[in-house]
C-alpha cells in the first residue's frame, strides 16, 4: 500500500456563507461590495444583458435574406463538350477550363447541339442534357464530389 493509493473521504462540511464574521464567509459572503452581482437574483440575468446598457444583439443591424455556406455547382453547357471526347470527368473539364477546379460540383445543362460521343461522369446533369448525350451515343454517370488529397506532413 502506497501513500498515494489511499482513498480518503473528504472530512469537511460545505461552508455556510453569510453566517457571521467568525464563520469565515461572513459579511459580504464572497460577493465583494455592492453592485448588481452582489445582490440576490443576479444569476437570473438574461443572456446578452449588459447591465441596463443596450445589448449588442439589439445594437447590431439585422440583414435581410440568407447566405448559404454551400457553394453552387458550376455550369457547363453541352455545346462546349463537343471539343472533348472519350471519358469526361471533373479533371477533364478543369483541364479544358470549363470549370475552375476539379474539386467542385459541376452541372451539365443542355444548350446547342452535342455531336461528340462522350462518357460523362459529373455530379449533376439536366434531363435534356442526358438525353442529348445518349442521342450522340454517349453515356452519363452520376458521381460524388472529388475530395482534395490530404497534405502530407513533412
Amino acid at each position: 500500500m502506497k501513500y498515494n493509493d489511499l482513498v480518503v473521504e473528504k472530512n469537511t462540511r460545505p461552508t455556510r456563507k453569510g453566517r457571521g464574521i467568525a464563520a469565515g464567509q461572513g459579511k459580504t459572503a464572497g460577493r465583494g461590495t455592492k453592485g448588481q452581482k452582489a445582490r440576490t437574483g443576479h444569476s437570473k440575468m438574461p443572456r446578452g444583458f449588459m447591465g441596463g446598457q443596450r445589448a449588442i444583439m439589439q445594437a447590431v443591424p439585422k440583414l435581410k435574406g440568407f447566405k448559404s455556406f454551400h457553394p453552387k455547382a458550376e455550369v457547363v453547357y453541352t455545346d462546349r463538350l463537343n471539343e472533348l471526347s472519350g471519358k469526361v470527368d471533373n479533371y477533364t473539364l478543369s483541364e479544358a477550363n470549363l470549370i475552375s477546379s476539379p474539386f467542385i460540383k459541376a452541372k451539365v445543362i443542355s444548350r446547342g447541339e452535342l455531336t461528340a460521343k462522350i462518357e460523362l461522369e459529373t455530379q449533376f446533369a439536366s434531363k435534356t442534357a442526358i438525353e442529348a448525350i445518349k442521342k450522340a451515343g454517349g453515356s452519363f454517370k452520376k458521381v460524388g464530389i472529388i475530395q482534395k488529397p490530404a497534405k502530407k506532413a513533412e
